[in-house]
């Protein structure tokens, strides 16, 4: 197994082309067709993780968090970053980061929160934009049913619940070859009439080269005629922050209890408690003070998020409760969620939880 065989499996999780475009995602140091010796699973790299890659010879660190986030223009050894690439490199140890991927998969980050808190009918709470793609193409009448179901097979037609959705109409193509066509269908030089079926699939977004390559190889023409639009249309299953549900409210003071136990925190920052009993609970690890506005949109009772600033808490109005449980506290499950990932797809292969507790973040 190389290290791109393990990259695959993150990506069928957590697709890369997902993440925000601020981050800095995917392979970061290393080579991606070496072979893998050993994965360590880590919510930050930094020197004493690299330190515990080495004594369990492991030569594969996924980190939630990259470690390079800004540029790196020189390798000295001065801050915590240049050092742990340092030792990276030199003790032949890959690094790779999925972050905001995962945060914006509908079994990510705020998914784990969610399943932590128990809550019930969970929901994207901030939708992505720019997901779904669709294709029309047209293709002769006998050959429509072997090509919608080639697309169908790439996970293109999958909306929401349903798969192999699609749109079809029937109507007349027209071509004429030069001399130096070929064309499967009629001859060159003569103007050809042929029915045809318009076929319209969606699709998310990084199946795109997939879905292409698999137009060109199932499409019977020579030429295929095709078009790709990006739809404006909300993606149910790809977005930052999710809402859900507690199987019975309860009152602030017992809601913020109930966060505080069940994430496993030291310390909880909240706003003015609210005239009426918590059910609906939005969610959204690491810093969510944008999700502010969102979380009152869709009724949320608490926003439990990390990273509020002193004027955030006044954003709350009286609308909502803000709870700041802590960065590392709302992020620390992801580690363990992904050591349980891996396991299940590389069943014979040991997928270690990384000992390390990276907060820096300490409490008296």
């Amino acid at each position: 197994m190389i290290i791109q065989d393990v990259i695959n499996h993150l990506h069928n999780l957590a697709p890369l082309a997902y993440a925000e475009d601020f981050d800095n995602v995917g392979l970061l140091v290393g080579n991606k067709n070496e072979k893998v010796s050993g994965i360590l699973v880590t919510l930050d790299t930094l020197e004493t993780v690299v330190d515990e890659a080495i004594e369990n010879n492991c030569n594969l660190i996924v980190s939630f968090h990259p470690i390079i986030f800004s540029g790196l223009k020189k390798l000295t050894g001065k801050t915590y970053v240049e050092r742990v690439v340092i030792k990276a490199i030199q003790n032949n140890i890959a690094i790779f980061s999925i972050h905001t991927a995962l945060d914006n998969a509908f079994q990510g980050v705020n998914s784990i929160i969610c399943d932590q808190l128990e809550l019930t009918n969970k929901k994207i709470l901030i939708p992505q934009s720019g997901t779904i793609k669709k294709l029309q193409t047209y293709v002769p009448k006998a050959n429509a049913e072997a090509l919608r179901t080639a697309l169908f097979s790439t996970g293109a037609g999958s909306i929401g619940n349903y798969e192999s959705c699609s749109f079809n109409v029937e109507g007349e193509g027209t071509y004429l070859g030069n001399e130096d066509a070929n064309p499967v269908i009629g001859k060159k030089g003569i103007l050809h009439t042929e029915k045809e079926t318009a076929i319209s699939v969606t699709f998310k977004k990084h199946l795109e080269s997939k879905v292409l390559k698999t137009l060109f190889e199932a499409h019977p023409y020579e030429e295929v005629a095709y078009e790709i639009s990006t739809l404006e249309n909300n993606n149910q299953h790809i977005g930052i922050g999710m809402i859900g549900e507690l199987k019975n409210a309860m009152e602030t003071e017992d809601c913020l209890k109930y966060i505080k136990a069940k994430m496993q925190t030291d310390c909880i920052r909240y706003s003015k408690s609210l005239n009426k009993p918590i059910k609906r609970i939005a969610v959204l690890g690491g810093s969510g003070s944008f999700a502010i506005s969102a979380a009152k949109a869709a009724n949320a009772d608490i926003l439990v998020t990390a990273d509020l600033k002193y004027h955030d808490f006044f954003s709350a109005e009286n609308a909502i409760v803000l709870a700041d449980i802590g960065h590392y506290e709302s992020e620390q499950f992801t580690k363990s969620f992904l050591v349980d990932y891996l396991s299940k797809k590389i069943t014979n292969f040991a997928i270690i939880l990384s000992k390390t507790n990276t907060n820096p973040i300490k409490y008296l």
